[in-house]
């Protein structure tokens, strides 16, 4: 027989308090279970019978389709029916889940039903921060784990709710949240393996870039930030857990001290941290669509309210000049990694809350305004290619393709991100820089480069920082809008 903890019957709630912390309950109680049995297992014991544990769920009933005047795009369900989902992390997750069941009380007013699940919670998913119990094995050891606990099974992790493409099973319960528990602790150990940092230091808004000087200037600023006592940001890290704390703030208290790693993951992330996590988490994605959305693909379930891309591209029209900014409005999708999930046919449209608050940070930085800002910042379209040698293509072909698109800019890793931004319900945006103009002979040569990437990324950063000034200042609550809802769409934000 398996071996698994004792049970906790489901229980009612109307305090969404209450249900928080019975799921937490849960939670702490499988994952103990497991934990306790694996280290006896690292130690020789060998179990009697298979190890399991489960997620924990939130369930709720509705009969009707009325709810509660609502000015938000999430929160409510769209009719009767029974709806669930599997849940993991609450210590992680502890703000956003109070918030989302708040939400189901507000406006439907029935009882959340919390419970023990019975999707197993992979072993690897159980172990902390700084566990890596399964290198200490021999192979015949890792080899009975596979017969003993339950391993990762992809089956229940895919993105067809995100997508659009899942259908409830006779009897099943239509879902609440884009993502399955296991589906959202895939990603968690996904993050730590790209970025070098724990999940816990993501803030809600996210800036991506293709180039390491934008890091170096945002390291460079947030080690400025953590010299200033008033500064509204409490910590700076960096990849290895780095913690450099605010001028005047104490080392958090059992804190283990982070260790620079011996060379940088391949997408490091660095974590300017506010204490509601309204902060800016930075990553050097590299080049290319596929980085771009495997990053993406991950930092989505943590649900934030906001990610930007600014990079470099190459400019299109011979009217522009390098250093010139490009604010996207549309893409031209020929990154192609994203074709299965979301199909070419699917418009991604130009978010307005993101739009002005980038047209308004490039005016506060630039202090230009009105008409004369279009001569450093043009709207347009930004095409975006898998191919980092398109101008190379015989017969012009791309070219003839991106003016029929009207397209000013192209880089390698916009349209992706918008893309997966608009799939997985997190507003998106794109400020580039013209770095070269190749198809007016001014291509990227090695000083002219480096003089210019040190003239221009520092200004382009910060109108990236306070453009995310500008959409905290305005309620996060806006960037959630119903262009990003489906017609049937889960409640979670």
């Amino acid at each position: 027989m398996p071996l698994i903890p004792d049970f906790i019957a489901p229980t009612r709630h109307t305090d969404p308090a209450d249900a928080l912390a019975q799921v937490q309950r849960i939670y702490q109680q499988q994952i103990d279970h497991l934990r306790a049995a694996m280290q006896r297992f690292v130690a020789g014991a060998t179990p009697t019978g298979a190890v399991r544990a489960f997620y924990p769920f939130v369930r709720m009933h509705t009969t009707t389709v009325a709810r509660a005047d609502s000015k938000l795009a999430y929160g409510f369900v769209e009719g009767p029916g029974r709806y669930e989902t599997t849940l993991t992390r609450p210590d992680l997750f502890a703000r956003y889940y109070a918030e989302q069941f708040r939400l189901l009380r507000a406006n439907h007013g029935v009882e959340l039903e919390v419970g023990t699940g019975n999707h197993p919670i992979p072993i690897h998913f159980s172990f902390a921060e700084h566990d890596h119990i399964d290198g200490t094995l021999t192979p015949e050891r890792r080899m009975l784990m596979r017969d003993i606990f339950d391993l990762p099974d992809l089956a229940a992790m895919d993105d067809g709710i995100a997508n659009g493409t899942w259908q409830a099973a006779p009897g099943e319960a239509q879902p609440l949240a884009l993502f399955t528990a296991p589906r959202v602790d895939y990603s968690l150990h996904r993050l730590r393996h790209y970025t070098g940092t724990a999940p816990e230091w993501f803030q809600n808004f996210v800036l991506f870039t293709n180039y390491q000087f934008y890091i170096d200037e945002f390291i460079r600023l947030g080690h400025a930030e953590m010299a200033r006592a008033d500064s509204q940001y409490l910590a700076f890290i960096e990849p290895g857990n780095l913690v450099t704390r605010r001028a005047g703030l104490p080392a958090e208290a059992g804190a283990a001290p982070g260790i620079a790693p011996p060379r940088l993951p391949q997408m490091p992330a660095y974590h300017l941290v506010r204490e509601d996590a309204s902060g800016i988490t930075m990553v050097n994605i590299g080049v290319g669509p596929a980085n771009a959305k495997t990053i993406t693909d991950h930092i989505a379930v943590l649900r934030p309210h906001a990610w930007m891309m600014l990079g470099h591209c190459a400019g299109l029209r011979n009217s522009q000049q390098l250093g010139d900014y490009v604010l996207a409005h549309a893409y031209v999708r020929e990154d192609h990694v994203l074709d299965e999930e979301l199909p070419l046919w699917v418009p991604i449209p130009a978010l307005a809350e993101i739009q002005l608050a980038l047209q308004q940070a490039v005016a506060d930085i630039t202090q230009i305004g009105g008409a004369d800002l279009k001569r450093v910042m043009r709207t347009g379209t930004v095409a975006s290619t898998d191919n980092r040698n398109w101008e190379l293509l015989p017969d012009n072909t791309p070219q003839r393709r991106f003016s029929q698109s009207r397209a000013v800019a192209l880089d390698m890793e916009s349209a992706t991100i918008a893309a997966n931004g608009f799939r997985f319900r997190v507003p998106y945006g794109t400020l580039l820089c013209v770095s070269d103009k190749p198809l007016h002979g001014e291509i990227k040569l090695p000083g002219m480069a480096n003089h210019f990437y040190r003239e221009r990324v520092d200004q382009h950063l910060r109108i990236g920082m306070r453009a995310i000034d500008i959409l905290r200042s305005g309620g996060v609550d806006r960037l959630h809008s119903r262009k990003l809802r489906s017609f049937a769409e889960v409640a979670f934000q």
